[in-house]
């Protein structure tokens, strides 16, 4: 689950990010963030993850208050989530089966622990047979797939997408979301923020529109701005 409760965020250097943002996320649920370019769906995603804390206002995120937690208890708010970056952001001399193993062996995981879950996920997201390939051999969209199955080895309860199809043509963005639903589906609370209107309207999801700092519409509309 995440909150927001009347958000405000002022960086150093004087930028006002959020100006009074509030929404709730249940546990289980799909939604869209959307917004144009400097909206304010970056800092949410900081807030979220714990890299920045709010200047003002309370961050719920999975039973963490982000805004007063210890330091200490960081790594147990980012093991209860799974971030996917437009990017990638995969390791080039590892195989497909080492970089999703990587994800578990960071926070301690055995080697059993990990032989068991990363086929597994390999296979939920259409991977097995690539296991043994390494990231340059990949098209787009299936480094996009070890990214979200790097994302879900962990069994996250949040997986947050920042524009994972930001890098990817039209009928491989379609792929990515619609693996993402399966995700969903299975259990696992998903918030995509993206950019991509078409993309948005082809799903009859909730959608949370941003501008300026301010939550300017939610709910199952279409992407408005």
């Amino acid at each position: 689950m995440v909150q927001l409760i009347d958000v405000f965020k002022v960086y150093e250097n004087g930028t006002k990010a959020l100006k009074g943002v509030n929404f709730k996320l249940e546990a289980g649920e799909f939604a869209f963030l959307v917004g144009p370019s400097g909206s304010g769906k970056s800092t949410i995603i900081k807030l979220i993850t714990g890299e920045v804390a709010p200047t003002d206002g309370t961050v719920l995120v999975n039973g963490f208050n982000v805004g007063t937690m210890k330091m200490s208890k960081m790594p147990y708010l980012r093991r209860s989530l799974g971030v996917i970056f437009q990017d990638f952001r995969l390791i080039k001399k590892k195989n497909v089966y080492e970089n999703v193993a990587f994800a578990m062996y960071a926070i301690g995981a055995s080697s059993r622990e990990v032989r068991k879950r990363v086929p597994y996920v390999l296979q939920l997201v259409g991977l097995e047979d690539k296991a043994k390939m390494c990231p340059d051999e990949l098209s787009g969209g299936e480094q996009q797939r070890v990214a979200i199955a790097r994302a879900l080895v962990n069994n996250p309860s949040l997986i947050i997408a920042d524009e994972p199809t930001g890098n990817l043509d039209p009928a491989r963005s379609l792929e990515i979301i619609m693996l993402l639903n399966k995700i969903n589906e299975l259990g696992t609370t998903v918030l995509v923020v993206t950019h991509e209107k078409a993309l948005v309207d082809a799903f009859s999801r909730r959608v949370i529109a941003i501008d300026k700092g301010k939550i300017i519409s939610d709910g199952l509309d279409r992407y408005k701005i």
